[in-house]
């Protein structure tokens, strides 16, 4: 009965000799051994097996990024006026080692370090200067939290999360800011009025003178038309005339033929309202009588004389 006792003393003994033995190291995350109150190694993810009663787990240090946010700020500007401002600053554990034994609270060292830098900073803008020169403070700030790096840690990035000036200065911005974008509607508005002014006098303009071009070219057009219908017209009256001289000289007419065709014409000059006198040329009249003489078959006889013979 003793030993099964002393058995399971010596169990329960090695039991927990392997528990206190074992570690196992979550991912992200980097243990701190101490061995007889010094620093011993750093445990990496995964399980891990230490000396139980000499070394001992100090403390795990999350690896990851973290994204610290520090409470308002009031720092004072240049020309004395009080800004709240809000910091964000994500940073990474690089050495568990240095984060542990060089600092108490690596945490709040970033804090005070980031505060301080922010009055240095902020305190040598005016307003103007710090509302338009978040970049530029980001940078000072990265640079100044470099030296954060003796704790071990990384600065990835620093960022105003938010600058807030006091409500009078805001509310006084705030009318500067109405008043300026008034003034560049109205300057817009103005530029709009006036090109769209430009533009419709360039439109009567342009259209003033193609309507011009057009009348001009069609009253071309018109004359070079007529003229091609007068010459035409001339060119067939003279083709005509021609054709009528040719015939009439081919024909070689006498003068009673002459009188034969004036005397059908007669009706066609007769025929207007208008035409109340009639010119007869003296050799129309001689071929009249000479026509006269042919269709009475034989010339007349002198008072008192003889018939003509046959």
């Amino acid at each position: 009965m003793q030993l099964l006792l002393v058995a399971l003393v010596v169990v329960v003994f090695v039991g927990f000799v392997l528990f206190k033995a074992v570690h196992i190291v979550p991912q992200a995350t980097a243990g701190v051994v101490e061995r007889l109150g010094r620093y011993h190694r750093t445990l990496t993810p995964g399980p891990s097996l230490v000396v139980p009663f000499v070394d001992r787990l100090k403390r795990t240090v999350d690896l990851r990024e973290q994204v610290v946010s520090f409470p308002p700020q009031s720092v004072v500007t240049s020309d004395n006026l009080v800004v709240s401002v809000d910091t964000v600053v994500y940073l990474q554990v690089a050495d568990p080692q240095a984060a542990i034994y060089e600092i108490a609270d690596f945490l709040v060292g970033v804090e005070q370090l980031t505060v301080t830098t922010l009055r240095n900073v902020i305190g040598g803008m005016g307003l103007e200067q710090v509302l338009v020169s978040r970049e530029e403070i980001n940078t000072e700030l990265r640079e100044a939290l470099d030296g954060a790096g003796s704790w071990g840690l990384q600065i990835n990035r620093v960022r105003l999360k938010e600058v807030r000036p006091p409500a009078a200065i805001q509310e006084s911005i705030e009318r500067q800011m109405r008043a300026d974008r008034d003034k560049r509607a109205a300057v817009l508005e103005a530029e709009g009025r006036k090109q769209a002014a430009i533009l419709t006098a360039e439109g009567h303009k342009q259209a003033t003178v193609l309507k011009a071009r057009g009348e001009a070219e069609a009253v071309v057009l018109r004359a070079q038309a007529d003229a091609e219908a007068k010459a035409m017209r001339a060119k067939g009256e003279a083709d005509a005339i021609g054709m009528v001289f040719r015939a009439i000289h081919e024909g070689r007419p006498d003068q009673r033929l002459l009188a034969y065709q004036y005397l059908r014409t007669l009706p066609e000059i007769a025929r207007g309202d208008a035409n109340k006198v009639w010119i007869v040329p003296s050799e129309m009249t001689k071929a009249m009588e000479s026509l006269g003489g042919l269709f009475g078959g034989r010339e007349t006889p002198a008072a008192g004389g003889p018939p003509a013979s046959s």
